[in-house]
């Protein structure tokens, strides 16, 4: 491939990349409208657009941000077993912190969220299923689409502050101010440690586990409060 045709490749997934993200801060915003239910297509969105910026970049298998082939050396990277960990344990005290400060509010809401995007939590196979699937895709996403194809043109913390912003107000949903407030920061300092166990593996496959770890974490305590 000759420098021509590299610019050519680059150019193409900078304005693919500029495009989807705009697309997904646009349909996250209409949650300001209670009533409206299309910010979770911002999900779908991210997918797409990962996928399109991956073949319009040509990205090799070792530079694509989503390798199963290579879990574990990815995991074997300084940092990233730590920081995989680290949502089991943010998960634990923002759930503890959140019953006691809301009196057990917090967990309600909490239930109630994922409610409504369809979460079966009277089957548990079918959570289960959910939950890993759900996961998967808010990491290709947000980490894989915003995140990792973003910081070819940012840096890495405004891609990682911004990503997380989106993400966190993706989960925004009705109940007491305070509530909300408090749900929706934690979700913004899970997605900065996504984040970061994104740029330190370079694998939203290791993030999605992350994910996975510390959702199944969380409700289990939910379920424990109830």
């Amino acid at each position: 491939m000759n420098k021509q045709q590299v610019m050519e490749n680059h150019r193409k997934s900078a304005v693919l990349t500029m495009t989807g993200m705009a697309i997904m801060v646009a349909l996250t915003v209409t949650k300001v409208v209670p009533s409206s239910k299309i910010a979770g297509y911002s999900v779908f969105v991210g997918i797409a657009f990962f996928f399109l910026t991956e073949a319009a970049s040509k990205a090799k298998g070792s530079e694509s941000g989503l390798r199963f082939h290579t879990i574990l050396a990815d995991l074997k990277k300084p940092g990233v077993i730590g920081w995989a960990l680290f949502p089991c344990v943010s998960g634990m005290v923002t759930m503890a912190a959140g019953n006691l400060m809301f009196s057990g509010e917090y967990v309600s809401h909490l239930i109630g969220r994922t409610s409504s995007v369809g979460l079966s939590f009277d089957q548990a196979a079918l959570l289960v299923g959910q939950v890993v699937l759900a996961a998967f895709g808010e990491e290709i996403a947000y980490r894989g689409f915003f995140l990792g194809k973003g910081m070819k043109l940012f840096p890495f913390w405004i891609c990682a502050v911004a990503s997380s912003a989106v993400f966190a107000a993706g989960h925004i949903a009705p109940g007491n101010i305070g509530i909300v407030l408090y749900d929706v920061a934690g979700v913004w300092i899970d997605s900065l440690i996504f984040s970061v166990i994104y740029y330190k593996s370079g694998n939203c496959v290791i993030s999605t586990l992350s994910h996975i770890l510390g959702n199944a974490v969380s409700l289990v305590i939910a379920f424990r409060f109830l």
